[in-house]
């Protein structure tokens, strides 16, 4: 039975995410939420029709993934918000968790992000896993492929996304700051096909070099010529 989240605002920036967006979406069914924007930078494969044809609300947008997270930010009406990556689906049991999290008064001014999980079997894939989750918990950096769960009057007052095209996710949780993120236990789990394009160390050492050069002052728009 779904659990029902009707002040809940799911917003997934997208661009030719037609073959990932059908696992997102499906794992949403669990929540009804009260709406789901996909906030599309300039899809060419179908994405805009698979995602209307689930019920989600579609609406344009220049391409650039901060760009996108602060448009649907924007447009949203849901008294809270989670922010969602096209290719990143729930895991069973997350509506429970993230309702559980709304209800608590305390959470009023605080942000929660998911468990960071690969959709491939292998022992590299728990290997970036850890790597990944300890980074987020122990250096307070989790990633937007965790997911991002917060209410709607807490995102403005922090000034909403930056529009970056790179490192916008960095940004906003060092607004955010480690006393007010929270770690839930329910997955997010996210498509591995770049670390198995760019390699099960390649990749992560990539990211790691980027977040330090970001920290050093580069700007996010040549970051995200590197990050290709």
């Amino acid at each position: 039975m779904a659990r029902s989240l009707p002040q809940l605002s799911v917003i997934i920036p997208a661009l030719d995410a037609a073959r990932a967006l059908p696992g997102c979406l499906s794992s949403l069914d669990e929540a009804a939420p009260g709406e789901v924007i996909l906030v599309d930078g300039g899809s060419r494969d179908g994405t805009v029709a698979l995602a209307e044809a689930h019920g989600a609300r579609a609406i344009a947008s220049p391409r650039g993934r901060g760009l996108q997270l602060r448009t649907g930010g924007e447009a949203a009406r849901g008294d809270w918000l989670l922010f969602l990556h096209a290719d990143t689906r729930l895991a069973p049991r997350w509506a429970q968790e993230a309702a559980a999290f709304m209800a608590e008064p305390g959470n009023r001014e605080r942000a929660a992000v998911f468990r960071f999980a690969l959709d491939d079997p292998s022992p590299q894939a728990r290997r970036v896993e850890r790597l990944a989750n300890w980074r987020a918990r122990r250096l307070a950096l989790p990633y937007g492929d965790q997911g991002l769960l917060l209410r709607r009057d807490f995102y403005r007052a922090l000034g909403s996304f930056e529009p970056l095209p790179l490192m916008e996710d960095v940004e906003l949780v060092r607004r955010i700051g480690r006393r007010r993120l929270a770690f839930l236990d329910s997955q997010a789990v996210t498509s591995a096909e770049r670390y198995r394009r760019g390699g099960w160390w390649g990749r992560p050492a990539r990211n790691v070099c980027l977040l330090g050069a970001y920290f050093l002052g580069l700007p996010p728009r040549l970051l995200a010529r590197l990050y290709g």
